[in-house]
């Protein structure tokens, strides 16, 4: 019988003051590309932040070199916050440096971010959502929107942002909000909150709480039906499924319909690139635009992503080939065009304009 490769797909970070990031990026790179793992890992002086999948030998091989290095080791919740996979979820391994490990838009000493610990374990976390004792406390998804419309814990409200970096405009309304409350804040693996957790606190709100290990660690070790709907990942997954038939609920919307999905994609205008809530026989109805807007400038740019799925047109090798034949620009581009229109000519849509986040805000 032949051996099916066991894969874990592992997420992680640490607060940490390093000095030279660059040197740290190369060394880390190489030793992950010889053990052959695939991932996305940032380094920056502030820290490490890391995705990354590997077969069990290549566990064993980074756990100890993550452990016998100065900056790295004693990372908490490696194991809890691991969750088994078909494969690797990466195309290739990435170590980038990079300012902010997680964007927030400011930049916080491991000094400053130990300070602010406030932690709240997972274990009072689920005591008081299975009581419904939250009556004092707010309950604040850290995420972004369209995280936040996929899944979320019970009794949650949205932190209403767009990206993360919106976070310091939206602090003086939450003061407001919430200035007789304890805030305890969650996001996907801790990573935000930490950050958040600083500004909150240094902006005045001293009653605030971090759940230990984020959503990840939580989801890993209870399957109590707290979560609703799926967790959006930043893998090739998009769309992690948590808990089974008796305690998943199903709570996304589809952009097309407003039917219940857990399905997630992207519109196929890469100027647009919306991340969709949808089932996939109505993107592929829809031959993955998010909008009649999206589907015009589609024609027009012709700026549109590769999926064979929907048609038979590679039009990324397409452009590649105006690029190399500029004097066959015009019949490559009029044949794009063609198809476009042909694929579209009967396809109808309930927005007219750009869902992308930006535009879109409810």
């Amino acid at each position: 019988m032949k051996h099916k490769e066991q894969f874990t797909l592992l997420t992680f970070y640490k607060f940490v003051d390093v000095d030279n990031p660059e040197f740290h990026c190369k060394e880390h790179l190489k030793f992950t590309k010889d053990i052959g793992m695939k991932g996305r890992i940032y380094i920056g002086t502030e820290g490490i932040s890391s995705t990354v999948t590997w077969n069990e030998g290549q566990i064993i091989a980074y756990k100890l070199y993550l452990q016998n290095h100065p900056l790295w080791k004693d990372i908490p919740d490696l194991d809890i916050k691991a969750s088994p996979t078909d494969g690797h979820k990466f195309p290739r391994m990435q170590v980038k440096v990079r300012e902010e490990i997680v964007a927030l838009g400011k930049k916080y000493s491991r000094e400053e971010i130990e300070k602010a610990w406030n932690r709240m374990s997972i274990e009072e976390f689920k005591e008081l959502l299975d009581t419904g004792k939250v009556e004092d406390y707010i309950v604040l998804d850290m995420r972004n929107n369209h995280e936040y419309k996929l899944g979320h814990f019970k009794n949650a409200i949205p932190a209403n942002t767009l990206t993360f970096k919106e976070l310091e405009e939206k602090i003086e309304e939450y003061k407001e909000q919430f200035w007789d409350k304890k805030v305890i804040s969650y996001c996907t693996w801790g990573i935000r909150c930490e950050k958040s957790t600083v500004m909150l606190q240094k902006a005045g709100l001293k009653n605030t709480y971090q759940l230990d290990g984020g959503v990840v660690k939580y989801i890993n070790t209870y399957n109590d039906g707290n979560w609703l709907g799926n967790l959006y990942v930043f893998d090739d997954r998009v769309s992690q499924q948590v808990g089974d038939e008796q305690t998943h609920t199903t709570i996304g919307e589809c952009v097309y319909t407003w039917e219940k999905t857990d399905h997630c994609e992207n519109c196929r205008l890469s100027s647009c690139n919306a991340r969709l809530i949808c089932t996939r026989k109505e993107y592929i109805k829809h031959r993955g635009f998010c909008s009649a807007e999206c589907a015009r400038k589609a024609q027009e740019s012709l700026l549109v992503k590769t999926d064979f799925t929907l048609d038979s047109m590679d039009y990324k090798s397409k452009r590649w080939a105006i690029k190399a034949h500029p004097e066959l620009k015009e019949e490559i581009e009029s044949e794009m065009r063609n198809k476009l229109e042909k694929q579209l000519k009967w396809v109808n849509y309930n927005h007219e304009f750009s869902q992308k986040e930006e535009y879109v805000i409810e």
